[in-house]
């Protein structure tokens, strides 16, 4: 069988990370002339493009797996494929696992799925996970989304926080060029894109790893240099950036994202505890002194802007103060939203094998003690929107009310506004706001693009 007659699906799991890569290995696919398939159980190619953060989601892999390799006993010609970090962790282990697999591969390998498949094709078992330089993929991405795009601008993380197993299944870090980002952003534009958020592990780390200094002794590219460069490409209206790391936010960065139009107020950056003691058993290299004074350096900036972040509860010693720490940083800061999660064993991390780990019952109750907080918290930073009117860019249809279309503002809240998507998509919409949740806001148009005007 040919590929042009082969369809493929990708199910994708975890971070922003992981969808930006499965979109780059939806275009190679797409590329050697293999179709979508909405339907997995109708596709000659299944690839998983997996996260191994959280053991649940692991395990969610092997679920998923194990169904389709019962399906390929019945189908031989259906080609099985791991990608990502949980591909990257176990290796040649997941072939002994799951012997139907056809290809492993690390995330670094996403830009060689071609080659890679080649050998698949040729009739091989092939398992990719050894450390390589990432090349510029010149492979155009199947983008889920026409109106806005990931970018990657630095791949890996040289980071070694004790829970952590990204830098051991996305390796070191690995900066592009400005001029690369550059040129993807600008062939968005030219698309129709409106909007961009940039990516890293660790995108505060960027251009370290390029060579350069200035005369003031700073590395010559940096964030907020990259910042500067990109802002003025045609076509892109909006800017964001994640994830961000404490130990690295600057002044500097703060500053040029209150001067720079095109870049959003809204900024995400973990914390992962209020406790010093737990961040320093967690090598985050900062403390909760230091996480509240970036934060007041924002708002005194931007005193609007929205923050987010991510917090681990339940981690090996945490004791009931130490966790009630987190809780008043949480309270005292206000968060727009915060992601949390309870600790998971990770293999390879050095946490993992410490002793004082929690049952999963506190960590289960500390995390629904926080999570009722943050809910809090979020409702009452949603109350400021009431009654203001917001920018939002239009990015779909409202699945749940299809009189409604979906946007977000410039601070990161979904809106829902009613409005005709075919010709709203796309475009930025003033709204005024007219209820408020703790996530989510509706609002009524009081200004759309005059070409798109809406009859009463």
């Amino acid at each position: 069988m040919t590929t042009s007659s082969r369809r493929y699906h990708i199910t994708t799991f975890g971070c922003q990370m992981n969808k930006a890569d499965s979109e780059r290995m939806a275009g190679i696919l797409e590329d050697m002339g293999f179709e979508w398939s909405e339907d997995p159980n109708q596709a000659h190619l299944i690839l998983y493009n997996t996260c191994s953060i959280r053991d649940n989601a692991e395990q969610k892999v092997y679920s998923y797996l194990g169904r389709q390799a019962k399906r390929k006993h019945e189908q031989p010609d259906l080609t099985l494929i791991v990608a990502g970090c949980v591909a990257q962790q176990e290796g040649e282990a997941l072939l002994r696992r799951v012997p139907e697999l056809d290809l492993v591969m690390g995330p670094q390998h996403a830009n060689r799925l071609k080659d890679l498949l080649q050998q698949v094709l040729d009739g091989n078992q092939v398992v990719a996970t050894e450390p390589v330089h990432i090349m510029e993929d010149i492979t155009k991405p199947r983008r889920d989304s026409s109106v806005t795009a990931w970018v990657n601008v630095i791949y890996g993380c040289n980071e070694r926080c004790t829970y952590c197993v990204v830098p051991n299944v996305r390796g070191v870090e690995q900066s592009r060029t400005p001029e690369a980002i550059w040129a993807e952003m600008a062939e968005l534009g030219r698309q129709g894109f409106k909007e961009v958020t940039l990516l890293g592990q660790n995108i505060d780390a960027y251009g370290r790893d390029l060579p350069g200094v200035t005369p003031e002794g700073r590395h010559l590219h940096t964030l907020t240099d990259l910042l500067y460069y990109v802002h003025d490409v045609p076509g892109i209206e909006r800017i964001r950036f994640a994830t961000s790391h404490p130990r690295y936010f600057t002044e500097r960065l703060i500053k040029a994202c209150a001067e720079l139009p095109k870049v959003c107020e809204h900024f995400h950056i973990p914390f992962q505890s209020g406790d010093n003691e737990v961040l320093k058993r967690m090598s985050r290299g900062y403390t909760h002194e230091k996480y509240r004074r970036i934060i007041d350096t924002i708002r005194r900036y931007m005193p609007d802007a929205s923050i987010s972040a991510d917090a681990i509860v339940g981690f090996p010693g945490e004791t009931e103060q130490q966790f009630e720490n987190t809780l008043k940083l949480v309270d005292d800061i206000g968060f727009d939203l915060l992601n949390t999660a309870a600790y998971s064993p990770r293999p390879g991390t050095p946490a993992a094998v410490w002793d004082e780990q929690l049952s999963e019952e506190v960590k289960s109750d500390r995390l629904q003690r926080l999570n009722h907080l943050v809910s809090i918290k979020a409702a009452e930073r949603s109350q400021r929107y009431m009654g203001r009117v917001e920018e939002v860019l239009v990015e779909d249809q409202n699945s749940k009310d299809k009189t409604q279309v979906m946007g977000r503002t410039r601070g990161n809240r979904l809106t829902f506004f009613t409005g005709d998507i075919n010709e709203l998509k796309g475009t930025l919409v003033k709204v005024r706001i007219t209820e408020v949740r703790a996530f989510s806001l509706t609002g009524e148009p009081v200004e759309v693009p005059e070409a798109v005007l809406i009859p009463s």
